[in-house]
């Protein structure tokens, strides 16, 4: 990373700061069930956390403070907001060195962690600003750390968020309620930011989609045991023609489907 400018104090711009509690369960139980991201956590010799951007309301970094202790009980969790208003109301939740809360932005308050949350932050940036973003972050994860970037709805029903090492993107993952969907390409009004206006003709994500959409029609007939076992279906038809998915069977059953960033990455 070298030659990259070296940033200081807080970066970034204030978020809506709506969150609802267990809005970002999906990707809270992605953290704690399944590699990279467990094995980040059981590695670390200091198993510290960011939640950057939390909102109005610190609910869901206690939420994920609790999630991430069954994974590893010493793990610290620290959520950052840009707002010094958050942040003196989330001093009520604070529980350190367990859970604590503090001013900062993407520089991540000059912490080293092992992994970050960044969820719901960066849909208002543009791509050239999404990108210093990751840069920002990346320089600053611990060795072996990850950074999980996305977006959710209200209700935290749909997600979709890119995992990042130090070196860049690695996959793309998509959580859902099956049983919420029309179709899988209901899912793409919730890309990250980086891949949302890709979403067109000619660009991989957008092939994505239409695979899926072909193969969810394929899978109508699972539809008799339930929205569940038509996701299921559709994503081993997926397999079938050769996408390079990360996951197995069972995180198919949870909704969930993760590839290779390399299936989706933007063309230009």
């Amino acid at each position: 990373m070298a030659g990259r400018t070296r940033l200081s104090g807080p970066l970034g711009s204030p978020t809506r700061g709506t969150t609802n509690p267990n809005r970002l369960r999906r990707v809270d139980r992605w953290l704690t069930g399944t590699d990279p991201t467990r094995s980040a956590l059981l590695d670390a010799a200091d198993p510290l956390v960011v939640d950057l951007g939390y909102g109005a309301t610190p609910v869901t970094t206690v939420e994920l403070a609790a999630r991430l202790t069954t994974v590893r009980p010493d793990v610290r969790v620290l959520g950052l907001e840009l707002d010094q208003e958050r942040v003196a109301a989330a001093a009520t939740a604070a529980d350190p060195p367990r859970l604590d809360f503090r001013r900062g932005g993407f520089e991540l308050a000059a912490t080293r962690p092992v992994l970050v949350r960044a969820f719901n932050v960066l849909r208002q940036y543009s791509e050239a600003e999404v990108a210093r973003a990751w840069t920002t972050m990346q320089d600053r994860l611990a060795p072996g750390g990850l950074l999980v970037e996305g977006t959710c709805d209200e209700l935290g029903r749909r997600c979709c968020w890119v995992t990042l090492t130090a070196d860049g993107p690695v996959s793309l993952t998509l959580a859902c309620r099956p049983a919420d969907l029309e179709r899988p390409s209901d899912l793409a009004e919730r890309l990250p930011k980086a891949l949302i206006h890709r979403n067109t003709p000619g660009e991989p994500v957008h092939a994505l989609f239409t695979a899926l959409d072909r193969c969810w029609a394929s899978a109508a007939p699972l539809s008799t045991f339930g929205p569940r076992a038509r996701w299921v279906e559709t994503i081993r038809l997926l397999k079938a023609q050769s996408w390079p998915i990360r996951d197995t069977r069972r995180r198919w059953r949870q909704g969930e489907l993760t590839l290779d960033w390399t299936a989706v990455a933007p063309t230009t």
